[in-house]
């Protein structure tokens, strides 16, 4: 007979056994990664423990968390007002790829590569002749990490300027091991200390500061999670590291209004804090309203990808690349602001540990683990280079104003009969000029009727002067009148120019936003015609395969 203990013992094991066998139900349950936001970090914190969730990132950046959540746990969260979910999406780097190298001359003079173009074409060595090299001033680049072997990464021609690196996948403080070879890329052709046979710097700020942020893996990949983190990290340390520029050589494609999509949002905290962000425009091109997230945020430079056409001494060939993303955004507006030098630009990697490097070795000049690629990435780095020098010489500018003389001192690229070859949807305002933006005197001509404080509140939105015809198709632009702007490059047919003569011309302005209650984006029904709005409540799960790099051959 038992006794009144071993009733008890046995009621306390099946209490343990059923609370093990419902943990063990629970953990078996499929969780999906969310961005929750809401009144608050604090405040979505609490909600989020109290549903169940487990938090990956604290986000106050986006007042917010990242967390992995049941579809339960969603639906409770969407019932609580005030609540905001998006699923977590895939982020690419945006660099293409080399199936063949070509010899171009300019690789190869002994062991060493002569000058590359970028730097005298994008204005460079006219502002490097005046002593503009980026000293002092401090770019953080959110990519795939660094290779710590490069003495590029570590130290500027004027002594150590890796100021710090942070790790945002594993939340802390250490070194990230670049493994794909991207990142290492990036931060090479934007400010490389190496000399050419000449002398001459290859990077475009071979002197600012860096910080690093670790976000993507060894193929490029990346989540909004992820990235979020890092962004957040940046916005608390800038005024500790003196953060000016942040390159941002990554992108997803659109699935909402910018002003919903979270990666958005936080650009626009941190240009609202005093950081001039630069994004690449994406690699979706040569078709209209292929801008990736975060360059389609209304107020950041974004940066189109031009080419010499392998002739640095012939401008006659230069053009557009045709990966290069186009506009305008879903929203109206143009970018992108500005194209810059993104073809067969050089860098490092290491030859033995990174992804790229080691599975496309044609890539590699003589010159050792020094590498060619292409991309609306390397366009980025090299404006990011430009603002460096800028804020160099003027360190008082806020983002707007480096944004507006920046596109007031760019050069279009027009054909042999002096019109716009490329529409302002593909060149923004031309080709940036780093001399000329130094010196220029450019004022509220960026951002201009938009205001990013009610845009972050959710108290106003904008849209762009940008329309599209719905009988023709074509994309023009209207003034603030709302009548059609028929002048030369604002009107495009989504054709994409190749193989005639250019030349460098005058850059085209155009007024930046109107108030998105004025009707100016509507009455022409184009807005979303490729049925990427998300539910405003919650994402559907986007497929971690989106916005996948495309491996075609270098321009």
């Amino acid at each position: 007979m038992a006794t009144c203990k071993d009733q008890l013992l046995g009621a306390l094991c099946c209490v343990s056994m059923s609370l093990l066998s419902a943990s063990t139900t629970q953990a078996r349950i499929p969780r999906t990664s969310y961005i929750v936001e809401g009144p608050g970090a604090e405040f979505v914190s609490t909600a989020v423990a109290k549903a169940g969730g487990h938090i990956t990132y604290q986000l106050p950046i986006v007042n917010g968390v990242s967390a992995l959540l049941t579809q339960s746990q969603v639906a409770l969260l969407q019932r609580q007002q005030g609540i905001t979910l998006f699923a977590d999406a895939a982020v690419q780097t945006q660099s293409q790829t080399l199936y063949s190298f070509n010899g171009y001359y300019g690789y190869t003079v002994g062991n060493s590569p002569i000058d590359p173009y970028a730097r005298t074409l994008a204005g460079v060595e006219n502002a490097a002749a005046k002593g503009f090299d980026g000293t002092g001033v401090t770019v953080a680049v959110l990519d795939s990490g660094a290779w710590y072997m490069d003495s590029n990464v570590t130290n500027s021609k004027n002594g150590n300027r890796l100021l710090n690196m942070f790790d945002a996948v594993h939340n802390v403080l250490s070194w990230y091991p670049d493994q794909y070879g991207h990142g290492t890329h990036i931060i090479t052709v934007m400010s490389s200390s190496d000399t050419s046979v000449t002398g001459r710097p290859l990077g475009i700020a071979p002197s600012a500061n860096l910080v690093v942020v670790g976000a993507f893996d060894q193929n490029g990949s990346s989540s909004y999670a992820s990235v979020l983190n890092g962004l957040n990290w940046v916005l608390q340390n800038r005024a500790l590291y003196n953060i000016r520029v942040l390159n941002l050589s990554f992108g997803a494609k659109p699935q909402s209004y910018y002003w919903n999509d979270p990666i958005d949002q936080a650009v626009m905290k941190l240009w609202q804090a005093g950081v001039v962000v630069v994004c690449s425009a994406g690699n979706f091109g040569p078709k209209a309203q292929t801008i990736a997230v975060p360059g389609n945020t209304p107020y950041v430079i974004t940066v189109g990808a031009m080419t010499d056409n392998w002739t640095p001494n012939d401008p006659t060939d230069d053009g557009v690349t045709s990966f290069s993303s186009a506009g305008p955004t879903f929203e109206g507006f143009v970018k992108p602001e500005v194209v810059a030098p993104g073809g067969h630009l050089l860098g490092d990697m290491d030859s033995s540990s990174m992804t790229i490097s080691k599975t496309y070795p044609a890539f590699a000049t003589s010159a050792f683990d020094r590498y060619v690629m292409s991309g609306t990435s390397q366009a980025a780095a090299v404006v990011s280079g430009v603002v460096a020098l800028m804020i160099q010489a003027h360190p008082s500018l806020t983002p707007d104003q480096v944004k507006c003389q920046l596109i007031a001192s760019a050069a279009g690229l027009v054909g042999s009969s002096g019109k716009a070859a490329y529409s302002v949807f593909q060149q923004g305002a031309g080709l940036v000029n780093a001399y000329q933006a130094i010196n220029s005197q450019a004022t509220n001509c960026a951002n201009v009727g938009l205001n990013i404080a009610a845009d972050i509140a959710g108290t106003k939105h904008f849209g762009g002067p940008a329309h599209q015809d719905a009988a023709s198709g074509q994309f023009y632009l209207v003034d603030a009148t709302g009548k059609p702007m028929s002048a030369d490059g604002y009107m495009w047919n989504n054709t994409f120019a190749k193989n005639q003569g250019y030349m460098w011309n005058n850059g085209y302005m155009w007024n930046n936003g109107y108030l998105w209650n004025n009707g100016f984006l509507w009455n022409n029904g184009y807005m979303w015609n490729n049925g990427y709005l998300w539910n405003l409540s919650t994402m559907t799960p986007a497929s971690t395969g989106m916005g996948s790099e495309s491996w075609n051959s270098q321009e």
